[in-house]
């Protein structure tokens, strides 16, 4: 663990008091990895402080993971065991508060067989999707990251373990506003600015934006004048309960229509997807789908996840950040979406959200699909912001406004 314990223990505090938001007797199921139980032990702890009555821990491990695939069947790696539905039965009733914890390297599953893992997270995803979608918007959830060593020696290659290890936790404790005795403070500070540019975002009402830049992209996408723009926190359906989703997060973002795009995007940063990396693509959309992909690096992939289902290969995400930002600015590639996607602008393939529509708890999930927000097993961010991008919004009489100039905000 990083050698200032106070530090990360103020970092916990951070993700469990204003990140997840636990509230007396919730319960709380953390999700992370087997490279630091000294630093899930604290956040178990600060969970309890803050008044949860019972908290789970589900451990992961890259290396077991590739042997799963190695050894198991498709059949076996494909379905929810009975006593996971009813484990998936029980957070479906109760709702407990999730902690996702980020560790792993962004290659740390290679050698995985692609088309054996895609075929089986086709069939997983849709039977966790049943749950996932009559949880949706009723519980706190956080996604959050501390280094392992594995990451650390990708991001800082120079460096010897220890010291890389070191660098980035720093840079993650830094991006995320950690100080000491200021962190809640700091965050709370940066909520409220996000919270002002959602605001005046959605007052201009906008109804297609147009991104160019000189490496090539060139693309519009229409926007749902019911759908509105957010940052920063997010209230739970029903218990009101206000929460950060993402610690880091310095986005402003929306769901634009499903189906409706066109054009050309270039990918500015490397994506991580099932622990393999995709380099130096780009993608085509052609009547709101993706048409035609190339990637130096990882293009079958990219091919097997916009084939997922139907929804994978249609938007369900536009999110805005300045070039001139936190994370950008420590010129810092993390090689982990959580991280790169706050340095940029940045689209999703795969789901919308549905929150973000006017009223949408009186719509179910088939009436919000044809109101436009996209349906799919996936949610994939990759980055396409650079320091010469453009983005013209159009309000529905047509009247323009210059949203980003030369990467960074214009209004």
């Amino acid at each position: 663990m990083y050698k200032d314990k106070e530090l990360v223990r103020e970092y916990c505090e951070l993700l469990v008091k204003i990140g997840a938001n636990v509230q007396k007797g919730q319960e709380v199921v953390v999700q992370a990895s087997t490279e630091d139980p000294e630093f899930v032990t604290i956040l178990v702890e600060e969970c309890y402080k803050a008044g949860a009555k019972n908290v789970e821990v589900i451990w992961e491990n890259d290396e077991l993971e590739i042997l799963n695939y190695k050894y198991k069947d498709l059949e076996e790696l494909s379905h929810l065991k009975d006593y996971q539905k009813a484990k998936w039965e029980y957070y479906l009733k109760n709702l407990p508060v999730r902690i996702y914890i980020e560790s792993s390297a962004p290659d740390a599953l290679n050698g995985i067989d692609n088309n054996k893992r895609s075929e089986a997270g086709r069939t997983l995803r849709k039977e966790i999707r049943q749950y996932r979608d009559l949880m949706d918007d009723k519980y706190q959830w956080l996604i959050a990251a501390i280094p392992s060593k594995k990451w650390a020696k990708e991001v800082f290659p120079n460096l010897n373990e220890e010291d890389a290890y070191s660098a980035l936790w720093e840079a993650i404790l830094k991006v995320s506003r950690v100080e000491k005795n200021k962190s809640i403070d700091n965050w709370n500070a940066h909520d409220e600015t996000l919270t002002k540019k959602s605001e005046l975002l959605n007052s201009l009402k906008l109804t297609k934006l147009h991104y160019k830049s000189s490496n090539g992209t060139d693309f519009t996408l229409e926007l749902n004048p019911d759908v509105k723009w957010e940052g920063g926190g997010e209230f739970t359906m029903g218990s009101h309960v206000y929460y950060n989703p993402n610690i880091p997060s310095e986005e402003i973002f929306t769901s634009p229509i499903a189906g409706k795009c066109d054009g050309i995007v270039y990918a500015t940063k490397p994506l991580s997807y099932e622990g393999q990396l995709i380099e130096d693509f780009n993608i085509t959309f052609k009547n709101g789908k993706a048409v035609e992909v190339h990637a130096r690096k990882g293009e079958e992939l990219l091919k097997s996840m916009i084939s997922m289902d139907e929804g994978a290969s249609m938007l369900g995400e536009c999110a805005l950040i300045p070039y001139d930002s936190p994370i950008n600015n420590t010129n810092i590639l993390f090689y982990n979406t959580l991280f790169d996607e706050n340095a940029s602008c940045h689209l999703a393939l795969g789901a919308g959200f549905a929150n973000l529509y006017k009223d949408y708890e009186k719509y179910n999930l088939e009436e919000l699909k044809e109101r436009g927000i996209n349906k799919s097993i996936i949610h994939v961010d990759f980055m396409i912001g650079s320091k010469d991008l453009d983005i013209v919004g159009y309000d529905k009489d047509g009247k323009e406004y210059q949203i980003f100039k030369n990467g960074n905000w214009a209004i």
